[in-house]
């Protein structure tokens, strides 16, 4: 009577483990899906893995739910042997019911603990997040002011010029296997000399791959698109929209740093609030 009252629960149990398993393994398809470099639609992803989540989600949660360890099953067997005395039946009915709840608790937990290993967090290293937002990109130009500087403007610079300490780790990563070209519109030489005193005591030389002779000034917007279009690098950064839009025929793909969310304006043309949000938040870290 025990044992029968207990089976739909211990089954509903199950069954919640495995609809547990096919909804966190959607999930963490949808939560990788934002390592891509380009936009995924997760509604489409969920219809798309829902059918091969579930059949493999079925086989691996019902060998794990279903199969007792060696040892339950050696000790299931000897406890089916024929006892030699009415007592002795008496007392062997008797613990069949525990036996098959420590079988099926053990299995419960073992799935448990499958599910827990399977869905551990992954992560990623800054430089593996890099390569994956860059689509391995081997050429990057960035423009200076409102990306790398806080300052936003040509005329701030004749002034003073502040280096964004939270861009620079992320520069550095790019900079271990990207060629990196920074570029600013200038006013006059003296605000050139500036940004260079300021990028060079913020640190931002130390890499190999970020040199002093690829910083490039010009006077004219349309300077920056001739160097862009020069250079043709796999990506590039900027913060004006306009330049955006002129050269997203021409590059491969393009960052628009924004402080506000911007429509896109083409498939190759991403948008952030930063170029460390961009690589997953990474100034929040």
């Amino acid at each position: 009577m025990g044992g029968s009252a207990s089976s739909p629960s211990t089954n509903q149990g199950k069954d919640d483990d495995l609809a547990d398993l096919i909804h966190r393994f959607i999930d963490s398809l949808a939560d990788y899906s934002d390592l891509l470099p380009f936009s995924v639609d997760r509604q489409k992803l969920r219809s798309y893995t829902t059918l091969a989540a579930l059949a493999i989600t079925l086989i691996l949660a019902w060998k794990i739910l279903r199969s007792p360890p060696q040892e339950t099953q050696r000790r299931q067997r000897r406890r089916a042997t024929p006892p030699s005395s009415s007592g002795t039946t008496g007392r062997t009915s008797s613990s069949a019911n525990p036996s098959t709840d420590i079988c099926s608790s053990s299995g419960d937990s073992r799935a448990q603990d499958a599910i827990n290993h399977f869905f551990q967090p992954v992560n990623l290293t800054l430089e593996q997040i890099v390569r994956h937002k860059l689509n391995e990109g081997r050429k990057v130009t960035c423009r200076l002011l409102g990306v790398v500087l806080e300052e936003t403007t040509p005329e701030e610079l004749q002034e003073k010029v502040t280096v964004r300490s939270s861009v620079l780790e992320v520069l550095h990563e790019i900079a271990k296997f990207c060629d990196v070209y920074l570029m600013e519109r200038i006013l006059d030489d003296e605000s050139g000399e500036r940004v260079l005193s300021a990028l060079s005591e913020a640190g931002v030389f130390t890499s190999g791959g970020l040199m002093k002779e690829k910083v490039l000034f010009c006077g004219t917007e349309n300077g920056r698109i001739s160097f862009v279009r020069q250079l043709e690098p796999d990506w590039h950064i900027d913060s004006n929209s306009e330049i955006i839009q002129q050269l997203a025929r021409f590059i491969k793909y393009e960052l628009h740093i924004s402080p506000e969310r911007v429509e896109r304006m083409a498939t190759n043309v991403y948008s952030s609030t930063s170029l460390e949000n961009f690589f997953g938040g990474l100034d929040q870290r």
